[in-house]
This record gives C-alpha cells, sequence and structure tokens, in this order.
C-alpha cells in the first residue's frame, strides 16, 4: 500500500484507473466468501467453549470504546468519512482486516481516507500486540500438550484441503456463484446497497450447513482472498495522497489507540467480574484486533496450546460478524451522533 502511495504520488502510476475499479468491485467481493470458508458456526461453538464468553465481551468492549472514542475525537476533519472509518475501525477491533475492507467498500469510504487509517491502525495495533505479548508474560505457561482427540477429529473432519489446482478453481468458483446469489438477493430486498453484508452472511451460513465441502476449500480459498485484499491495499494507496495521509494520520493514530485502549480497560473490567481468566481475555483481545492468525500465533507462542484452536476458531467467528456489527453500530449510532 504505501509503495502504491509513493507511487502514484510521484506521479508513476495513475491517481484513478480503470484497473482500480475492477478490484474494487469485483476480487474485494470475491475474497470475502474465500475468508469465510472455515466459518462452521457450530464447530466453532462447539470447541470455544472455554474462549467463546471472552470474545463476546472483547467485540461488545470494541463497542463501547468506538462510541466513546467517537464522542471525544469525532474525526471531523474527515468530512463526510468520519462516522464511516469509525465504523471501519470498530469492525476491524471485532474481527480483523477483511471487516474493515468490507465495510469501508460498503460505505464507499474514501481511498485517502482507508489509506491514513490503516497507516495509523496499524502502528496502534502493532504496539498493541507487544503489550499483550509482554504483559502476559507474568503468567503461567501450561504444560505442552497435544490437542484433544476430538479437536483433532474435528480439524479431521473438517479437512482444510491442500491448495491445489482444482481447490483453487472450486474455491473461485464458489465464490463467485455467492457472490452472483447475494448481489440478485441485495438488488431484490435492498437496492442501491452494497451486497458484501449479504455475501458474508450467506457465506457463513452455507459453511455452516456444508462444512466439510467448504473446510476443503479454505486454504485455497484463504490463499486467493489474502492475495485479493492485498490488491485492494495498493489499489486503495494509489487514490491517496500523501498530503492527505499526513494531515489525518495523526487524529487517526489518536483515535486508534484511544479506541483499543478503552477495549482493553473494559474487557479486562468486564472480565474480571465475570470471573473470566487473564489468558482468555488476552486471547480473545488479540483475536478480535487482529483475526485468527494472531491470536493463534500468541497462544502458541505464550506456550497455551489448550488455547491454540479456540483462538483460531473465535477469530474466524470475528470474521463472520465484524461487518454487521461494525455497519449497523455507524448507521444507528455513530452517523447520528455527527
Amino acid at each position: 500500500m504505501f509503495t502504491s502511495i509513493l507511487l502514484s504520488n510521484l506521479f508513476l502510476i495513475p491517481f484513478t484507473s480503470p484497473t482500480y475499479k475492477f478490484i474494487n468491485s469485483l476480487l474485494v467481493p470475491l475474497s470475502i466468501p474465500c475468508l469465510l470458508y472455515s466459518s462452521d458456526l457450530r464447530r466453532i461453538l462447539r470447541s470455544t467453549q472455554q474462549l467463546l464468553p471472552a470474545f463476546v465481551l472483547g467485540t461488545f468492549s470494541t463497542v463501547i470504546s468506538t462510541i466513546a472514542t467517537f464522542k471525544i475525537c469525532s474525526l471531523k476533519s474527515l468530512g463526510g468519512d468520519s462516522w464511516k472509518i469509525a465504523s471501519a475501525l470498530a469492525a476491524r477491533h471485532i474481527g480483523g482486516a477483511i471487516n474493515f475492507i468490507s465495510v469501508s467498500e460498503t460505505l464507499n469510504i474514501k481511498g485517502s481516507s482507508i489509506s491514513s487509517s490503516i497507516a495509523a491502525d496499524n502502528i496502534v495495533v502493532a504496539l498493541y500486540f507487544s503489550f499483550l505479548f509482554l504483559s502476559s508474560n507474568k503468567f503461567k505457561k501450561t504444560s505442552e500438550v497435544t490437542p484433544s482427540s476430538e479437536a483433532t477429529k474435528d480439524i479431521k473432519d473438517d479437512g482444510e484441503g491442500f491448495a491445489n489446482l482444482e481447490n483453487i478453481s472450486l474455491a473461485l468458483f464458489t465464490s463467485s456463484t455467492l457472490c452472483f446469489i447475494g448481489n440478485f438477493l441485495t438488488k431484490m430486498l435492498i437496492p442501491n446497497s452494497s451486497a458484501l453484508p449479504i455475501i458474508s452472511l450467506l457465506t457463513v451460513a452455507a459453511s455452516t450447513t456444508f462444512p466439510k465441502f467448504f473446510g476443503k476449500l479454505s486454504d485455497a480459498g484463504g490463499i486467493i482472498g489474502v492475495i485479493f485484499i492485498q490488491l485492494f491495499f495498493a489499489a486503495s494507496g494509489a487514490a491517496g495522497s500523501i498530503a492527505d495521509v499526513l494531515k489525518n494520520a495523526p487524529v487517526l493514530f489518536l483515535f486508534s489507540g484511544m479506541q483499543i485502549l478503552l477495549h482493553y480497560i473494559s474487557l479486562m473490567t468486564f472480565g474480571r467480574f465475570f470471573n473470566i481468566g487473564k489468558r482468555e481475555l488476552y486471547v480473545a483481545s488479540n483475536a478480535n484486533v487482529g483475526g485468527p492468525t494472531t491470536a493463534a500465533a500468541m497462544a502458541k507462542g505464550k506456550n497455551w496450546p489448550d488455547l491454540i484452536l479456540p483462538g483460531l476458531l473465535v477469530g474466524i467467528l470475528g470474521y463472520a460478524t465484524g461487518t454487521i456489527i461494525g455497519l449497523s453500530l455507524g448507521i444507528t449510532v455513530l452517523q447520528k451522533m455527527i
């Protein structure tokens, strides 16, 4: 993204191009189902009993922190994008970057606002992960154990297939089919609206109904989704002005930092009230802010093997729910606070 910002501002690539529109209108929608093929809600609920309450509290804490932060720091310098960016950051701090992208596309946020937000938020998130990792050193490590037979069976049964040519082709075809149905339903039910929320809901419903089929596609879908997401970042960066990024990044850094700080304080307070362990709270917070891979990586790095699979699965739950929650928060609450 930063490379494309630099290249466009040096006039080596254009600020606007049909290619960018192609990425935003076709590749971004295709990426959403690809990254949600593991969203089998029955498996998630079955395998995350110890971590799910902490994740739900983390999500609620993000909602509270977003409202409070937007009241204090309303992002007026972004103009009409202010509440939209707050909504996108809320979605990002519920389930990860995929939700930020989905909300940004749904609300038609300007490229310069997206670039500034990503630049500021990435720094805040990196600092927050360092804080979580260092402050959890006082917690006792658990003995190294292998995953339970039930969890192992779960993984094998839902069988993430190899990312071979057949699965990549099938993942793209399936994503295209879900996008077609999602667009059709959107035009029928809510004309002139983005189809991404309905596409997300369709994918989660399909993955829950047919877990073996979609589980087989999750590896291939993940690769495709990540590539398309990186193309979205590059296109957003190319449309951004360095002057706008430098102008807006400081206030967005403050907003994101305050948002995550209040998320942490709220989550720790609720966790103490409901008597939830600190390990669970830390992994759940990591899943909220970073997504499944960072949560599982933290659990593995801290030698908490019993939280690796639950951390991965609640992160996937964040993928599945973050967009809807972020959009609902923005449209029903934040927009009316301006």
